[in-house]
């Protein structure tokens, strides 16, 4: 973040965590080309879309990951020790991790998101449905250092990172990310994580283009984001949704593009968009088994185990965190 958009940022009075995403727009904003950060799509607007996004027909990474994580439950079980503190990073909705607390012995759960009022309700709706698990939700951006409670100090830690997350950040992000993680669980920990593996491009291009035009609204929520909390005037109707593939770096490229020439006012700032300008605003990188495998091992984890579905489009694996 530079100082200008820091300075701006606190000039507004806005809380910690407005603050740093004011800094962020203004400094990305201000790129060549522009961008925007993909963990800003989650507050409750965008939550909810994705969850709308994850139930289409033309979106294979849920439920092919939720299919692995129930046929492979056992086998998974198996590894974790008992007792054990499932830390999920960036935990969003639970339909997974349910299927973890009912085959595996675990001692407590701690879900970590950004979204601090989403992550309440579905912590509150665990509680109801087990009500033996000691549950201790964190909010707090899980891509930087974060305490964790002083409940689970003692217990062993498993780290559980679904939905692919991981695509979503440059590769040698993956690996400061993978690190952090590895420092915040600390020594003997274990990592369950879901990865999206390359495939037909046309599923590819399918998955994140659907017919019903959700993942257009969940991108553009961004933009109605950043108007509501910072007080900006995107026109939203003058932008449009674009994903395609990046063949060369393995990865969907999901962008926004300004419909006509224009400019925006934000925090005092004008930003001034060409006609087919575009805000890129997320990647979803797509791995090889051993890509994967070669990139945790250059990030301080062993692999254990690896599992996928029958087609090959999806894989969960399981870390161990290296001496």
């Amino acid at each position: 973040m530079n100082v200008h958009a820091t300075a701006l940022a606190k000039a507004h009075q806005f809380d910690e965590q407005t603050s740093a995403f004011a800094g962020d727009v203004l400094d990305d904003l201000s790129q060549h080309p522009k961008r925007l950060s993909p963990k800003y799509f989650y507050d409750a607007a965008g939550s909810e879309l994705f969850e709308q996004i994850t139930r289409l027909p033309e979106y294979y990474p849920t439920r092919t990951e939720l299919s692995i994580l129930r046929d492979r439950g056992s086998a998974i079980s198996a590894i974790l020790p008992e007792g054990a503190a499932l830390v999920e990073f960036g935990a969003g909705a639970t339909t997974k991790v349910r299927l973890l607390l009912e085959q595996c012995a675990l001692g407590a759960y701690v879900p970590v998101d950004i979204s601090g009022d989403f992550l309440k309700a579905q912590a509150d709706a665990l509680r109801r449905d087990f009500p033996a698990l000691a549950i201790y939700p964190v909010t707090a951006d899980f891509t930087a250092p974060f305490a964790l409670p002083d409940a689970i100090a003692r217990m062993p830690k498993v780290g559980f990172f679904p939905g692919s997350t991981l695509g979503n950040f440059e590769p040698h992000e993956a690996c400061s990310f993978l690190r952090s993680a590895r420092d915040i669980l600390g020594q003997d920990a274990l990592m369950l994580i879901g990865v999206d593996l390359e495939k037909d491009e046309r599923a590819l291009y399918e998955a994140y283009n659907d017919k019903a035009g959700v993942t257009a609204r969940f991108n553009l929520n961004v933009l109605h984001r950043i108007n509501r909390e910072l007080g900006g005037n995107f026109d939203i109707s003058a932008f449009t949704h674009r994903a395609i593939y990046n063949r060369d770096r393995h990865r969907i490229e999901m962008h926004l593009i300004s419909r006509k020439a224009q400019t925006v006012r934000l925090l005092g700032q004008n930003f001034s968009f060409r006609a087919g300008e575009t805000i890129h605003t997320e990647n979803s990188y797509k791995y090889s088994l051993e890509r994967f495998a070669a990139l945790a091992r250059g990030s301080g984890w062993t692999p254990r185990e690896s599992w996928t579905d029958g087609a090959g489009m999806f894989s969960v694996h399981a870390l161990a965190a290296s001496d």
